[in-house]
């Protein structure tokens, strides 16, 4: 694998692991390529997550299957089914070897798993319709969840018991901060909210207006890993990206195709330069962060919907996934 230069990049070629130190940089970006192809899964992948360290990426299907991938060999690691429960939204805890989940069956619970038995910990009962947004803090043992029954619940792994409980007026989507001190609350598709994790009770202590789409509602919500940017994604051809402490428009991010009305995910890149999207029509789309030109178009073999796109946090690589996954890879310098 390619460590980036600073923070990721080393590339694996036949004779085995060379050290190659590359830049996330536009002319590299242009020439990612698909490097494999996964085809375990027999519906969508409905959700994807790398490990901290990015050596392994873990998947929730709406065939209820769990795939780990060795991000480093290109390999599948193993495979899990929650034919039960169902599996959507997964996330891993910083416990090694566990992950976070929502259900679509039976019941709207979040359960907390073991992966090396593919036993359960934990269950979190609470949320009285589909959960639509899940995140784990990235410091410590909070996590956050939020559901069409409008209401946001706070979290502790130690604990079933819900922590703190927001009541909305609308479909909420939410995640933290990188410092994990606070979390934003995206609120009825119109308002952002920001919340101090150890005050949430007192209500926001900021609140910042947007312009309304006509066409769509918002699905997701992520801050840049720099904490400087808040970027909303939609059921819609939109994605905006706003400033995290002003709450000042930035850019509109448009191109890519959402004929579907479908939740399709967009990511950050681990220096906050560019922004990733899938598109119905099975492609990615490249953005760069600050300009809001495109960068890239990638044409993979995804037949459907591509509604997961990440790029590793370690590693030169990005996992777009429809319900085939596909591992990308940028050119070596000697190709």
């Amino acid at each position: 694998m390619v460590k980036l230069d600073g923070q990721i990049g080393s590339q694996t070629g036949q004779g085995g692991v060379g050290r190659v130190e590359m830049k996330l940089i536009e002319p590299v970006l242009t020439t990612f390529h698909v490097a494999k192809v996964f085809r375990e899964n027999t519906d969508k992948i409905n959700s994807i997550d790398f490990s901290s360290n990015g050596e392994t990426l873990i998947t929730s299907s709406d065939d209820d299957s769990i795939v780990i991938y060795d991000c480093e060999k290109g390999t599948q690691k193993r495979s899990l089914n929650s034919k039960k429960y169902g599996v959507d939204l997964i996330h891993y805890t910083h416990a090694a070897n566990t992950a976070i989940h929502s259900s679509n069956k039976v019941d709207d619970t979040i359960r907390y798993l073991s992966l090396h038995d593919n036993k359960y910990i934990r269950y979190f009962p609470g949320h009285t319709k589909k959960v639509v947004t899940l995140c784990m803090s990235p410091v410590d043992d909070t996590f956050l969840s939020g559901s069409l029954d409008k209401t946001i619940r706070l979290w502790d792994l130690r604990s079933p018991n819900c922590q703190g409980l927001m009541h909305l007026l609308g479909r909420p989507v939410a995640n933290f901060d990188p410092e994990g001190l606070i979390f934003a609350v995206g609120i009825n598709s119109e308002s952002v909210k920001l919340y101090d994790l150890r005050s949430f009770d007192k209500g926001p202590f900021n609140t910042f207006k947007l312009p309304q789409d006509k066409d769509c509602d918002w699905t997701g919500l992520k801050f840049s890993p720099d904490g400087k940017i808040i970027m909303i994604y939609t059921n819609g051809n939109i994605i905006h990206t706003i400033d995290a402490f002003q709450g000042t428009p930035l850019q509109t991010l448009m191109g890519h195709i959402n004929n579907k009305g479908l939740p399709l995910e967009a990511s950050f890149s681990p220096d906050s330069q560019f922004i990733f999207s899938g598109s119905t029509d099975g492609r990615i789309h490249c953005w760069n962060a600050i300009t809001g030109n495109k960068v890239a178009i990638f044409q993979a073999e995804h037949q459907s919907p591509v509604q997961c796109v990440q790029f590793n946090p370690k590693y030169m690589m990005l996992a777009s996934a429809c319900s085939t996954m596909s591992f990308w890879i940028p050119a070596t310098p000697d190709e």
